[in-house]
């Protein structure tokens, strides 16, 4: 009873899906796997290996797919005897398309948008692959994507044939506009990625510009050599093997000797103060004199 379940899906399937120049065109209203809300909401994830996708000549057709399958198999099997493994993935359905991710970062790493995706497939030799052909918005080049899910690989393809069906009808409901306005948006992003990328590159050319400015600022090894030590306060130590040399006056020459002083200090009586040091033996008077003169006498006995 399911396997007949199964091939009538799988039958019903090749009945909904008829080839337009926008995509798939679906024309019945059966009942399906999930609800629209899920699907136009939201997303419908599903975990898979991926093969790759590589390029076809053309959008549709069995035998393109056929080959691209085989192709990317026997790719896989060089991998495998390389040590390689096959890289697991998350699929998101939805009506605005399908995205793969890295099911642990949660990176996208392609969105394929439902309208460029032109052809979606189950392998009859092999139930675990299934595959879609879509369209490159950077290349326009067909690129045909492989998947292998053990269990879940019919069911997603059902799930992509609902998502173009509800798809189909909103862009009924909306009178094309719905359309018109997804491409805006798939630019606008585009527009945003290409930003972002030019962002990081000027930030890379910023750093080394910073680098080389600094390493044009720090002075050669032999002039730090050159110069004074000096102690905590800044200072130059104090040698007393260095001649004591006059600082030099703002203008480079030699600071001026210090002035002496034009007239005679007098005391308070106006007379010259008494020097000792630069008095003679005729400036005291006699009687000074001679008792200075009997002074010297007794100390030199």
């Amino acid at each position: 009873m399911r396997e007949r379940a199964r091939v009538c899906r799988r039958q019903r399937v090749r009945a909904l899906l008829r080839r337009t120049s926008g995509g798939f065109l679906l024309f019945f209203d059966k009942s399906w796997m999930h609800t629209p809300e899920a699907l136009a909401k939201h997303f419908i994830p599903y975990n898979a290996k991926f093969l790759g996708n590589t390029e076809v000549d053309q959008p549709k057709g069995t035998e393109v797919v056929k080959d691209a399958v085989r192709k990317l198999k026997f790719q896989r099997h060089i991998k495998k005897s390389e040590g390689q493994k096959l890289p697991k993935v998350e699929l998101q359905i939805s009506i605005y398309g399908v995205k793969i991710l890295d099911p642990k970062s949660k990176e996208v790493q392609y969105n394929c948008q439902l309208h460029r995706i032109s052809f979606c497939a189950d392998d009859k030799t092999d139930k675990r692959i299934f595959t879609f052909i879509c369209k490159d918005s950077e290349s326009n080049k067909h690129l045909c994507y492989v998947f292998d899910s053990e269990k879940c690989a019919e069911e997603i393809t059902l799930t992509i044939g609902q998502a173009f069906d509800l798809a189909y009808k909103k862009f009924l409901e909306s009178g094309g506009k719905d359309v018109e306005t997804r491409k805006q948006i798939g630019g606008l992003q585009k527009r945003i990625q290409d930003l972002e990328t030019e962002n990081v590159e000027l930030k890379k050319q910023l750093q080394v510009l910073e680098e080389q400015l600094m390493i044009a600022q720090v002075p050669p090894g032999n002039s730090m050599s050159s110069k004074s030590p000096t102690d905590i306060f800044d200072m130059v130590p104090f040698s007393p093997m260095t001649p004591l040399v006059p600082l030099p006056a703002s203008n480079g020459s030699a600071p001026p000797p210090p002035a002496r002083p034009t007239e005679i200090r007098r005391d308070l009586f106006g007379a010259e103060p008494f020097d000792p040091f630069t008095c003679g033996a005729a400036d005291f008077p006699p009687d000074i004199q001679s008792k200075l003169d009997e002074m010297q006498v007794t100390a030199c006995l």
